[in-house]
């Protein structure tokens, strides 16, 4: 039973954590994109899609990959080349997101979709508790942790992750380094993209392998807020992804059990969460300000 339930929780936690670490990237390079849910439900609809036509659930995660990026693309011209307002912009891709997917979805709701395997190493997926916990979920679990090792690195242990990082703290100081600002806050809000898009997948691929309208339920905003939950830091982010995991299972566990509480406000507990933990965090300003990207969300114009 137990084992069960913390193979439910890493099924819940990995588009968390998925999504929460791609726009981990963008916020630090000074990027704010709210077009985290619009990304991912347009990487569930492409993934969906393309593994239901292809009969390949791997073609269907690369196409994802491909659709969150290229979206991403439109929100970086948008605010990196036109220098558009960023929340205004992030919240119009949202809606563009969801409205694109729901019009190209309409065909596939109530069809059976392609389900991504598991993994089953021999023995190793025998050990009592931990067995098929470790050593055999779905590939994309093991990805989510590389991804996660991969950003970590790359951010505190390479010249280009130290770039980054100066873009994000202080653009201008950064472009009189001779540092390419635009250019490099490019590739981040494609990378976040490709990792929203990805996130998607897993959702209409692994989690509930359908399609279903607005199928990620908010969990791009969560994702969001786990950013500012780890403070920036992407190991962090994975203790978020997995608590929220665990909320999420928690309250459908309970829901199961017949307790005698509205399941209205037991499905409303993992973003009840959410604005819990935000206003705890927001009350210790000085953690806040010293670990948040200080050109998060300001606009950059070489020129100016």
């Amino acid at each position: 039973m137990l084992e069960s339930i913390l193979i439910t929780v890493a099924t819940a936690a990995t588009p968390l954590l998925i999504a929460a670490i791609g726009e981990l990237v963008v916020e630090r390079s000074g990027v704010l994109n709210l077009g985290v849910e619009g990304m991912m439900i347009m990487g569930a609809i492409t993934g969906f899609a393309v593994a239901l036509t292809t009969g390949s659930p791997w073609l269907g995660v690369f196409a994802a990959i491909i659709v969150g990026a290229l979206v991403s693309l439109l929100f970086g011209f948008l605010t990196l080349t036109l220098v558009t307002n960023q929340v205004a912009t992030g919240l119009a891709l949202t809606l563009f997101g969801l409205g694109l997917s729901g019009m190209i979805g309409e065909s596939f709701v109530g069809r059976p979709g392609v389900k991504l395997g598991t993994l089953d190493i021999p023995v190793l997926g025998d050990l009592p508790l931990v067995g098929r916990l470790l050593f055999g979920q779905d590939p994309l679990f093991y990805i989510s942790i590389m991804l996660t090792a991969a950003v970590a690195y790359f951010l505190f242990s390479t010249r280009a992750g130290l770039m980054l990082r100066a873009v994000g703290d202080n653009h201008v100081s950064a472009h009189a380094q001779g540092i390419k600002v635009v250019r490099i806050r490019y590739l981040a809000v494609m990378f976040g993209g490709a990792c929203a898009g990805l996130a998607g997948a897993y959702l209409s691929l692994v989690y509930t392998p359908q399609w279903v309208e607005n199928m990620t339920a908010g969990r791009g905003w969560i994702a969001l807020a786990l950013v500012v939950f780890a403070s920036w830091r992407p190991w962090r982010v994975v203790a978020g992804a997995y608590l929220f995991g665990g909320v999420t299972i928690g309250q459908l566990h309970a829901q199961a059990q017949a307790l005698a509480i509205p399941s209205q406000l037991l499905s409303s507990l993992p973003y009840l969460a959410t604005i819990a933990v935000l206003v705890i965090i927001s009350r210790n300003r000085r953690l806040t300000m010293m670990n948040t990207p200080a050109s998060l969300g300001r606009p950059f114009v070489p020129d100016r």
